[in-house]
């Protein structure tokens, strides 16, 4: 299994994964640049682990919750590599994949659970909750996108607050505090290892590769023009 692992939710990544570890990754976190940045990522990360890209077998891409630019370039370079080579395209839901990160960080002190959340713009986080089991996060709600204040981290049983991770927890420490050191963004490879690990029959989830926006695009086409005459 060679698997390209790609996400532009909101850095923008690139990785190679062999089936058993990530050979190569890069990301770069630079919101204005996705669909600059990617296709040379990709070509790069394919050079540095010594593979051919007729060598794939799979494409697994992020697919948010992200802004819609940025998560739509990913998407669209995700689908043309599977139909160009053939290979199937596997959705991963991009906090998951911080999620696995972060975990795999920290295993101690996410253990009782944590929330993910990642910058949304406009004062707002998209977060999701995860329990660990097995050493694996997995999502018990969400993705949701809304105000930082909003984010729910209550354990249930009367425990302190779930720790948060993600860049909002960066952006509004005050309100999402978190473990210092945690990953701000979602990473390629962990977009990979979770496609590979779900395709050999473990946990996790697989999408189809379409967006999870959460909310409309900003941009709208415009609706039809009023007569200035009567």
């Amino acid at each position: 299994m060679l698997l390209l692992g790609i996400d532009t939710s909101a850095a923008v990544g690139a990785a190679v994964h062999d089936g058993r570890s990530v050979l190569v990754a890069a990301r770069e976190h630079d919101p204005r640049r996705h669909a600059e940045l990617l296709a040379p990522m990709v070509t790069d990360v394919l050079a540095r682990a010594g593979v051919d890209r007729s060598q794939l077998t799979g494409v697994a891409v992020g697919v948010g919750p992200g802004p819609f630019t940025g998560l739509r370039v990913g998407l669209v370079t995700a689908r043309t590599l599977g139909l160009v080579l053939g290979v199937p395209v596997h959705g991963v839901c991009s906090l998951d994949a911080l999620a696995e990160e972060a975990l795999a960080a920290d295993p101690d002190g996410l253990a009782d659970g944590f929330v993910v959340a990642t910058d949304a713009r406009r004062r707002e986080v998209y977060w999701a909750r995860y329990a660990v089991g097995d050493g694996v996060a997995r999502r018990v709600t969400g993705p949701h996108v809304g105000p930082a204040r909003d984010v729910d981290r209550d354990p249930g049983d009367g425990g302190p607050p779930v720790p948060v991770v993600g860049r909002g927890a960066a952006l509004y420490p005050d309100v999402l505090p978190g473990p210092a050191g945690s990953p701000a963004d979602p990473g390629p490879g962990a977009v990979a290892a979770i496609a590979v690990r779900v395709l050999a029959g473990g946990p996790g989830e697989l999408l189809g590769p379409e967006p999870l926006y959460l909310r409309r695009p900003d941009a709208v086409e415009p609706g039809s023009r009023k007569p200035v005459l009567q």
